[in-house]
């Protein structure tokens, strides 16, 4: 959605998280300016209660406001706080240490020396924080937005003062808080409670607070959600007789014309924070032993004299006293340049995970990344320009039986792209990919059908125009009820638990996402149009160029045969329909006949197809 001047002054837009990508942004920063990955933990895990910490280093946590969050009615929002805080927990232990502390949330561990105990102290570290959106602007946005604030501010206070919205607002909250301390007696009353709780971040906080002290967002956010829901606790004849329609037809106008800021999701310290305690079988609702913040006694402890807090948590997984985080760190750097790491299963350094192949390897790499400043390019840099890196992929009969797996490395590996790159490669292939980096997510072009099959037709997927609809992969907005199919088809994760280590399918969806989804139809489109744009001569030259271009390389005499043969039989086909010329050609390029450009996407579509294509 439209960046507008608070999150929550759009009414009614379906419940995504319009703010998600700000955190997205720093993490692109942060890699590209090759942050020392020792403060790239530290600031993610707690930026918030680093001394003089900057607006940065606050949107850095918003890492931890990846979970799952269940906004549905009827559910209790104590019961998914409590699921966040340990999702927190068991995804530090997958992400640094390379453990499955999540396995010890109903019990002891049953492989790893880990209690039920010892994990309830590791989310005791995550209990006493509250999620907050704050103004994060970008650069250039600022001096627009405070120039325009202030008339913003006071046309909006008039406008809602000429449709008496602060006097029914009281009464709503005091309805509300009624409901609240009362459950039972007025059924509506206890269903807009529930409407509340639902929409606005830390609500029974927030309707408590004292109006005056509430911050921005807090305001905006109350008076908005009452705005858009008042039948939920009056009568209908009362909140039409508000004329609301008519103000939120006002407010979005007036938002829509001023200029607007980015805001982030981020984790801080909550005044009033919960004890924590052992669940009992792991139901949140049963109370075992209260706990405090601890680290597992398998793991050296944490430094003497320090407060027992986030910060100290998260310098302490990358001191020198905790060897564990360097390796699992080194292990997966190691795992996007090979297709797997030397501890093939990198989100278990356990007992059940897989022994490393290499162990001698890995202690150095890990002592080598420490040693340079935790500067993860020159990891990058270290290992590619190795000599195991820079092997040939080429497979070598005589080790089929003794190493099929490639795990000894005796050659390069042959791994197929991630989900984001595969698209990424076609759009650049066709000349069509957009390189900005940062930004909001986009929506590109889909199978039509799919947002369709969310609940009750609730997610409207709007396709980005202009530029937007080319960007990377990277940039894709995800819907986790109709998750975007490409990703899905080339195994890009759910997004519901932390995942390290990617699996790799081969399926026959793959190979038709290639040859008809609209995005590769037009990518398709897009290299035909560079084949007859860029290169000149006869049909061999132009198909040297296009092998170039997506394949890096020419193309052999059987290859080219073939592709001869199948361009000649597509000639042939459409010099015989006009209509599927138009269909897979529409437009026309100066002295080039149209039928031929038609063909050229015929035999683009086939090369975009190819496994070498999709694979390093």
């Amino acid at each position: 959605p439209r960046s507008t001047l608070f999150p929550y002054t759009t009414l009614f837009r379906s419940r995504s998280r319009p703010w998600a990508w700000r955190y997205r942004q720093w993490v692109i920063e942060a890699l590209n300016r090759d942050m020392p990955f020792d403060e790239f933990t530290i600031e993610q895990l707690a930026g918030d209660l680093l001394p003089n910490h900057t607006i940065d280093q606050l949107v850095a946590t918003g890492f931890n406001r990846n979970t799952l969050t269940n906004r549905e009615g009827g559910t209790d929002p104590e019961q998914f706080r409590d699921e966040q805080v340990l999702d927190r927990a068991a995804t530090l232990g997958t992400v640094w240490l390379g453990l499955t502390v999540g396995c010890a949330q109903c019990h002891n561990h049953k492989f790893d020396p880990i209690s039920q105990k010892e994990f309830y102290q590791l989310t005791a570290f995550f209990n006493t924080q509250e999620e907050v959106n704050i103004p994060a602007p970008l650069a250039g946005e600022l001096g627009s937005y405070l120039a325009a604030r202030p008339e913003y501010q006071q046309k909006r206070a008039a406008l809602l003062e000429e449709y008496n919205i602060p006097k029914v607002q009281a009464d709503w909250e005091d309805k509300l808080r009624y409901a609240s301390q009362h459950p039972g007696e007025h059924a509506d009353w206890d269903f807009a409670y529930g409407e509340l709780t639902h929409t606005v971040d830390e609500a029974r906080k927030v309707l408590f607070l004292d109006p005056a002290k509430r911050s921005e967002v807090q305001q905006v956010a109350m008076t908005d959600t009452m705005i858009g829901s008042c039948g939920n606790l009056f009568p209908k004849d009362f909140c039409a007789s508000l004329k609301l329609n008519e103000l939120r037809t006002k407010l979005n106008d007036l938002n829509s014309k001023t200029p607007a800021i980015s805001y982030a999701p981020v984790l801080l310290e909550n005044d009033a924070p919960p004890k924590t305690y052992v669940h009992v079988k792991g139901d949140w609702r049963e109370h075992g032993e209260e706990v405090h913040p601890g680290m597992l006694s398998i793991l050296p402890p944490l430094p003497v004299g320090q407060p027992v807090n986030r910060l100290t948590l998260a310098r302490w997984l990358v001191s020198s006293e905790n060897p564990l985080t360097a390796r699992v760190a080194a292990n997966r750097i190691w795992q996007e340049m090979f297709g797997r790491g030397i501890v093939y299963t990198s989100e278990d350094f356990g007992t059940q995970g897989d022994a490393p192949s290499h162990p001698e390897l890995l202690d150095w790499l890990a002592t080598e990344f420490q040693t340079r400043g935790w500067s993860m390019k020159q990891m990058v840099r270290l290992i590619a320009t190795s000599s195991t890196y820079r092997q040939s992929s080429a497979a070598r009969p005589e080790l089929e039986a003794k190493d099929p797996a490639n795990t000894l490395l005796a050659r390069q590996s042959r791994v197929r792209m991630p989900a984001e790159l595969v698209r990424d490669a076609a759009l650049s292939a066709a000349g069509l990919l957009d390189l900005r980096i940062g930004g909001p997510s986009v929506k590109p072009p889909q199978p039509k059908g799919v947002a369709e099959l969310s609940y009750a037709n609730s997610v409207k997927w709007v396709e980005s125009t202009g530029a937007d609809r080319y960007r990377r992969g990277l940039y894709i907005h995800f819907q986790r009820t109709t998750p975007y199919p490409q990703l899905m088809n080339f195994d890009a994760p759910a997004g519901n638990l932390a995942c390290t280590r990617r699996e790799r399918t081969d399926t026959p969806l793959q190979a038709l996402n290639l040859m008809n989804d609209p995005v590769f139809f037009e990518a398709a489109q897009g290299l035909a149009f560079r084949v007859m744009r860029e290169s000149s001569g006869a049909f061999r030259d132009r198909l040297n160029y296009a092998f170039e271009v997506t394949l890096g390389r020419a193309p052999s005499p059987r290859e080219a045969e073939r592709m001869g043969k199948y361009f000649d039989e597509a000639l042939h086909g459409l010099d015989q329909d006009p209509k599927t010329v138009d269909a897979l050609f529409p437009n026309r390029i100066e002295g080039v006949p149209q039928t031929q450009t038609a063909a050229w996407v015929e035999l683009s579509r086939v090369m975009l197809n190819l496994d070498e294509f999709i694979t390093r």
